[in-house]
């Protein structure tokens, strides 16, 4: 500090020291560009310019500006009351842009949001919190089916849906679930009473305890609350008994649809099958080895490519020229063979409200054969191409394309001898190039294999948000080759 006379007034003036920044090694003789983390900017940034032209939260912000209508979305918000939400157009940008760029946990979205260029340009620098992404997530659920038609018009009207050959096939999506937090059958009506007991005993415990204080202290002291421990076993005893009420509900349910098919096979009437069923419900008896998880009871286990776990199957058809998928959805059941019908007819549902005509051709593996599938997918309106797999023993291939095919030949030998066909063996041969690398993008590119929802419903709608991520990147790559 130093005394300067300006006139006649006689000031102290602070000498700042200089900063230096740190230099290059001596001997040294290579002049490297200026580098200081203290520089100051002379006017504000903006993130504008930091990102670049043509990236994809660009076309992801465009689209939802200018090409979707979000009726659907706004209309979730009717409570006038409390502080005003973050804008349902910022927040679906930041879900639509996060998954498509396979970020799907709400907490790494929310730290994104404040690390990321191209996260904080789509949320205008606001910075929500994970909290509120997770809220907006499972909240808007049934608006996604909605969004997902846009998007498929949206794919159609430029091109993308050309309806030649349609694929269809079924993936396994790992449930927010682990195989540790379940319990079978046969360990639930063993492990039930004794953690019954085990709780009792600590009721008497905490009673016995209570009455000792209350001598000691006197009665007007709480000390009523649960122990941890004990709080913890009832909890885990009521996860219990739901599992065990509910596995033997399903094997109930199972047992009464066998009795009422069998019983319509044999011609019985409509009493008698329903009198079939009432009993089989009543005898039903679960497997000891039938298993049911507490994290998510919706999920099932299933074969999946890094073995059993819980699971879900998700469905989905794609156009042959640009792999948009065109219908999708997800069940419990862990075969495809109950699907095939339920497919066919969302597809025709999704084209129909696209504007949109029917496939030539459908394309389905041997996972969806059966003789009933194969009959009643001509009432559909498709021309299925089912593989048949094995074919039972008294069943023969028909040779092909020699011959006329017997009058009397099934529905599987007549759909063999079509895929031996010159023609059926050309279009079958496009089944797996088609749908195939529809989940190995999904699951690589957008992390698609692991569910952050639980619950069936919570499954459904991010497997939708999945396919309306996956449609707009083949969109955005049609329309904007470079994007980033």
């Amino acid at each position: 500090m130093v005394d300067e006379v300006v006139g006649d007034r006689l000031f102290e003036v602070v000498e700042s020291e200089e900063v230096v920044p740190p230099r290059a090694p001596a001997g040294a003789s290579k002049t490297f560009r200026s580098y200081d983390q203290g520089q100051v900017f002379l006017l504000p940034p903006s993130l504008d310019d930091w990102l670049p032209d043509g990236h994809t939260a660009r076309f992801v912000s465009e689209v939802v500006d200018d090409m979707l209508d979000l009726s659907a979305v706004y209309a979730g918000y009717k409570n006038r009351t409390g502080a005003p939400p973050f804008d349902p157009r910022m927040m679906l940008k930041l879900v639509v842009y996060a998954y498509s760029s396979g970020v799907t946990s709400s907490r790494e979205i929310g730290r994104r949001c404040q690390t990321d260029v191209a996260f904080r340009w789509l949320s205008a620098n606001t910075a929500p919190d994970y909290r509120s992404v997770s809220r907006f997530r499972r909240r808007h659920l049934d608006a996604l089916d909605d969004l997902f038609a846009q998007v498929l018009v949206l794919c159609a009207n430029a091109g993308l849906v050309k309806l030649g050959r349609v694929a269809l096939d079924g993936t396994k999506l790992d449930a927010s679930a682990s195989r540790h937090t379940a319990m079978s059958y046969g360990r639930l009506v063993t492990r039930i009473p004794e953690v019954e007991a085990e709780v009792k005993r600590l009721l008497a415990e905490a009673e016995a305890i209570d009455a000792a204080e209350d001598a000691e202290f006197g009665t007007d002291k709480r000390g009523d609350e649960l122990p941890v421990e004990l709080a913890t076993r009832e909890g885990r005893l009521v996860k219990m008994r739901e599992a065990k009420a509910a596995i033997e509900a399903e094997a109930a349910e199972r047992a009464a649809a066998a009795a009422a098919d069998k019983a319509r096979h044999a011609g019985k009437t409509d009493d008698e099958v329903e009198t079939a069923a009432a009993e089989a419900a009543e005898s039903a008896t679960p497997r000891d080895k039938a298993q049911r998880s507490f994290t998510d009871p919706d999920a099932r286990m299933m074969k999946t490519n890094r073995g059993f776990g819980y699971a879900y199957n998700a469905q989905a058809a794609a156009d042959e020229f640009s792999q948009v998928i065109l219908a999708g959805y997800v069940t419990q059941a862990p075969t495809d063979i109950n699907q095939l019908l339920v497919m066919l007819d969302r597809i025709n549902l999704a084209l129909a409200a696209a504007g949109l005509g029917s496939p030539k051709r459908t394309l389905a593996d041997a996972g969806y054969c059966s003789t009933a599938n194969i009959d009643q997918a001509v009432d559909s309106g498709h021309d299925a191409l089912i593989a048949t797999g094995r074919l039972k023993h008294h069943e023969k291939v028909p040779d092909a394309p020699r011959g006329r095919i017997p009058n009397n030949a099934t529905s599987r030998e007549r759909m063999a001898r079509r895929l031996r066909t010159k023609q059926g063996r050309a279009d079958y041969a496009r089944r797996k190039a088609i749908i195939e690398p529809v989940f190995g993008q999904m699951k690589v590119k957008q992390n698609a294999g692991q569910l952050r929802l639980r619950g069936l419903a919570g499954a459904q709608g991010e497997f939708m948000l999945h396919a309306i991520c996956h449609n707009l990147r083949k969109l955005a790559n049609h329309t904007q080759p470079a994007t980033c």
